[in-house]
């Protein structure tokens, strides 16, 4: 490990190369909230919801969330224009512990969680085009490791691992290569969703369908239980299927903070921050809500809660143009899949870059190769999240197997909003420290709307621990599970 270094937030990082631009930036952060989320999760969100109105509530809940969160980083992005971002913000506002919790949640599971979750999606995909990839073409079958988890490599596992490893690959090349992808796939991927909503919406508007969904926009039906008495047929139910509906739609607009992890590669960093976090927010929330309308607008309510594998999109699709649905939404989802990848792979080394120049991450992450580029700690990312891959969960009552990164990310949903309210806590915080350092960006409606979404944010946190404490309490345990690992690392930099 290296020895701590003293920090300078204010001074910009002269060891990258500064290739993103403001439009680079924006695809970044568009590219790496668009993934598959939007086309599935909200058939899980109606039946919790109940009704079509409630549901774009729920979508709007998240959009606002989002952008109000985005607009507020802006400030800390200005202000502290290094790679690492969030890392350096904790770090800065509260303790290097603090950073050190985020950095070691993300490298265990956010970002590579994340990154094997995304990689599988796209074979899941890929299977519907090349029928021999599939979750249960065995290259090596299970080996049960106890009653209720096993290790597998399937044909699916290896194309998600093989998207991992070229990803990763085509990363250390350089900062342009990667540039390049996310560019082309994060625009033709926006330009699909766009041509998805603008169909749905041509052809239902006029359909049964969309009558029947927005004339009666409030009332409940089909609705599962919260919980034993807690349901969205009252006011509270509505509240606490509202919050633990977010689950779903906050996961699919999440990692619109990776472009703060570039920040040491952004062109104007203090301009070009703030505006690609405005920008990439505010059209990837207005395409989720507005696909959702799309999907309301062809959809029966009841269609969209029973959509086959939660398939909203497609379901959608093949409303209109039957026979070719399946086949044309997978190829969509494949090219969300993979420039989503880009941006999640490009953007989480460099977290690990600033982390290891404190000491508190692998020494050879904290170097960049001959490319300019964070070669080592590209390689480590790759390396784990093709390990997140293989392991299986086993249900002995039904046969059947699942992803273990599947449980690993519901349990750290709540820890990454932990984080967020932390981070724009320190808004706050480093206002009252730091009255004086430069900030070229101030956060929008400051103090009122990051105030909002501390108290929202927090709202949504309380509901999971109570109504959903078995998919919360395990996302803090991986946080704490951190604290021994940053005492040692910090007893052997004092050693030195």
């Amino acid at each position: 490990m290296n020895s701590p270094r003293a920090s300078a937030p204010a001074t910009l990082d002269t060891e990258f190369k500064r290739g993103l631009g403001l439009y680079d930036s924006t695809m970044v952060v568009a590219g790496s909230m668009i993934g598959s989320g939007i086309y599935i999760v909200s058939a899980g969100m109606a039946r919790q919801l109940g009704s079509p109105g409630w549901l774009l509530v729920a979508w709007l809940v998240t959009g606002v969330l989002t952008i109000t969160a985005a607009l507020a980083y802006g400030e800390l992005a200005a202000m502290m224009p290094r790679a690492g971002g969030q890392y350096v913000y904790l770090r800065e506002a509260y303790s290097p512990m603090w950073g050190f919790l985020y950095g070691w949640t993300l490298f265990m599971v956010i970002q590579t969680g994340t990154i094997a979750a995304v990689g599988v999606a796209f074979a899941r995909f890929a299977g519907i085009l090349v029928p021999g990839i599939a979750e249960d073409q065995y290259l090596v079958a299970p080996i049960h490791l106890s009653a209720g988890y096993a290790i597998s490599l399937s044909t699916a596992q290896l194309v998600g691992i093989s998207l991992i490893a070229l990803l990763t690959w085509t990363n250390t090349r350089g900062l342009e290569y990667g540039k390049l992808i996310q560019n082309v796939f994060t625009t033709t991927k926006t330009g699909v969703l766009l041509l998805l909503i603008l169909i749905g919406i041509a052809v239902g508007l006029n359909s049964p369908a969309a009558l029947a969904n927005f004339g009666n926009f409030w009332e409940p039906r089909n609705f599962e239980p919260i919980a034993d008495g807690v349901s969205a047929a009252t006011a509270f139910g509505i509240f606490v299927a509202l919050c633990v509906a977010q689950t779903g739609s906050l996961f699919s607009a999440d990692a619109w903070n990776n472009i703060t992890f570039t920040a040491g590669e952004v062109k104007d960093p203090q301009r070009n921050i703030p505006l690609s976090l405005a920008f990439g927010t505010i059209i990837v929330i207005t395409l989720y809500m507005l696909a959702n309308v799309a999907y309301l607008a062809v959809l029966p309510l009841e269609a969209i809660q029973q959509a086959p594998a939660d398939r909203v999109a497609t379901s959608m699709l093949a409303a209109i143009v039957p026979g070719a649905a399946v086949s044309l939404m997978a190829i969509a989802i494949m090219i969300s899949t993979f420039g989503c990848n880009n941006g999640l792979i490009l953007a989480g080394a460099r977290a690990y870059y600033a982390m290891a120049r404190d000491g508190l991450f692998f020494a050879k992450a904290g170097k960049l190769n001959a490319a300019q580029v964070p070669s080592w700690g590209l390689g480590l990312q790759g390396i784990w999240a093709a390990v997140l891959v293989l392991p299986r969960t086993y249900d002995p009552a039904t046969g059947q197997y699942g992803n273990l990164y599947g449980n690993l990310l519901d349990y750290v949903v709540s820890a990454a909003l932990l984080f967020y309210i932390l981070t724009i806590a320190g808004v706050f915080r480093l206002r009252a420290t730091r009255p004086d350092a430069p900030r070229p960006y101030r956060a929008f409606g400051y103090p009122v709307l990051p105030a909002l979404y501390i108290v929202g944010a927090a709202a949504i946190l309380i509901v999971l621990l109570v109504y959903r404490p078995a998919t919360t309490w395990p996302g803090f345990l991986i946080v704490l599970l951190g604290l021994p690992v940053f005492v040692w690392l910090r007893s052997r930099l004092q050693s030195r």
